[in-house]
């Protein structure tokens, strides 16, 4: 059934949250709204997206009245080198947020996707747009199954939790850590939420992966986070690599 928005609205008066039945991309329209002067904390939500996209301009399978699917534009004091700890700060919240209503533990793998079992269940799309930071968060919440070429890497709370969802009260709870995540981003700065995310995710350090990087794909074991937020990759050769983009997946 349709989001009910305004138990929501009610838990955060002051704050304007745009929701939809359904809409071509939340992310296009908060792009708009920044780009216009929109306040910090402006959501765009929508029950459906009929063209949902995540890195690298791949579609986001965005089933109607399943999921959650928003972007939050955000004005925090941050330099643009700290774009990735904005992102980590998002999937640390995201993932709190999971494990808060659902009692469902997980996982972060770098540098956007909150996963569950080993499979994703939620992913996270930063840009900068002048002042503000748009991010799209895309939660896969009460789908039951995935198109045939999701199916092996794509789970939802539902399908590890055994059960149904309440989206609102998962709205309620990413929205409030989003804003005490941000709020430590932006009083402790961006090293304290790098070993947040450090310590949260299996990838970061001594997890051997593949890095998938246009047509070649680099293979080692990884070795943490530089102070820019990169990941660092150990190759079979002995030489450390910094990974700046690219798909990660175990090896």
């Amino acid at each position: 059934m349709p989001l009910d928005i305004e138990f929501v609205r009610e838990r955060f008066p002051g704050r304007e949250i745009r929701w939809y039945e359904s809409i071509d991309s939340t992310m296009r329209e908060a792009i708009e709204l920044a780009e216009a002067g929109c306040a910090s904390g402006v959501v765009v939500g929508a029950d459906e997206q009929t063209a949902g996209y995540g890195r690298f301009g791949r579609a986001w399978h965005s089933e109607r009245d399943a999921g959650l699917y928003q972007t939050i534009v955000l004005r925090i004091p941050v330099a643009a080198a700290s774009l990735p700890a904005v992102t980590f700060a998002l999937g640390l919240a995201v993932s709190a947020a999971i494990e808060q209503t659902a009692g469902v533990a997980c996982d972060l793998r770098w540098p956007n996707d909150v996963l569950i079992g080993g499979r994703k269940v939620a992913g996270i799309l930063t840009q900068l747009q002048g002042a503000a930071v748009v991010a799209g968060i895309g939660i896969n919440v009460n789908h039951t199954e995935f198109p045939p070429d999701l199916a092996p890497v794509a789970t939802s709370i539902r399908m590890a939790a055994g059960r149904e969802q309440s989206r609102e009260q998962l709205l309620v709870a990413v929205l409030e850590q989003i804003d005490a995540h941000c709020d430590i981003l932006a009083r402790q700065g961006a090293e304290a939420i790098r070993r947040s995310f450090a310590m949260r995710s299996s990838y970061v350090s001594g997890r051997r992966v593949t890095v998938e990087q246009g047509e070649s794909t680099l293979m080692g074991v990884t070795a943490g986070l530089t102070e820019a937020g990169f990941l660092r990759l150990l190759r079979d050769d002995g030489r450390e690599e910094i990974i700046v983009a690219g798909g990660i997946r175990p090896a």
